[in-house]
């Protein structure tokens, strides 16, 4: 099937894209969903730290990126999500693939990165049903330290763009899953830490992954914003002030 693949630029949803393909499905363009302001904002469905890097993202998978500004609020909390309303983020997640389908209406399918999250996968399944598209999960209920190993091993260059856990320091932002594999394995059984970070413990932006074919994303210049001082569990994030798209070489592309 053609599909959309519905981004933040982490880790989960780039690499459903990369499981997408492999079960034979066709990538035709990229969709995102972003902060109006500058900075993180409260939302019960999308990533909004790091989100930035979609635009390097789209670039190196040389297909369209379609993104709009979230309007809305988490207006409904329930499980569930039957009754639309205009005032709800999830409807600006309508709107944004009504657009994409209309520019391209060969399209039957959604990509989603979701692994855990009831609530984030009934919601999307709800605006794929309204607008007559099938929703693509293949991460859906996977063995998380199954999961972030399968990716390690798939050279994905994923770096931590946000912190929120015990056992996380603003230090281990910018680093790799794959120099953190080992630490999220002892504070999983330490905390109960979720190591691919379904608990909100850390989210990632997306520097490279198998379906970059020629090029990838380098970090010239962030930020870092503490959101949250505290001993126990501080909060911070990376702002990303400049990013570049570059060539691979060839050993990266083999």
């Amino acid at each position: 099937m053609k599909f959309v693949g519905l981004i933040s630029g982490g880790k989960d949803s780039i690499f459903n894209l990369v499981k997408c393909v492999a079960h034979g499905h066709e990538l035709v363009c990229l969709a995102n969903l972003h902060p109006d302001t500058q900075g993180e904002t409260d939302s019960f469905m999308y990533q909004t730290v790091g989100v930035e890097i979609a635009v390097s993202i789209a670039s190196c998978l040389e297909v369209p990126l379609y993104r709009r500004a979230i309007q809305g609020s988490s207006l409904d909390q329930g499980l569930d999500y039957s009754t639309p309303s205009e005032r709800d983020e999830v409807e600006d997640l309508y709107q944004l693939l009504a657009e994409v389908k209309s520019k391209h209406p060969g399209i039957e399918a959604v990509a989603s990165g979701a692994i855990f999250s009831h609530y984030q996968r009934l919601r999307v399944e709800n605006v794929c049903s309204r607008l007559g598209l099938v929703s693509l999960a293949y991460l859906w209920l996977r063995d998380q330290s199954e999961l972030l190993n399968e990716m390690v091993e798939a050279r994905m260059d994923a770096r931590l763009a946000k912190v929120c856990s015990m056992g996380l320091k603003p230090v281990h932002l910018g680093k790799s899953i794959a120099e953190l594999q080992s630490l999220f394995e002892r504070l999983k059984g330490q905390f109960g830490f979720n190591v691919c970070g379904e608990g909100g413990e850390y989210e990632t932006v997306v520097l490279d992954c198998p379906l970059f074919t020629r090029r990838k994303v380098r970090i010239v210049e962030n930020e870092l914003v503490h959101h949250e001082d505290n001993d126990f569990a501080p909060v911070a994030y990376l702002r990303f002030k400049n990013l570049e798209v570059v060539d691979k070489t060839e050993e990266e592309m083999l």
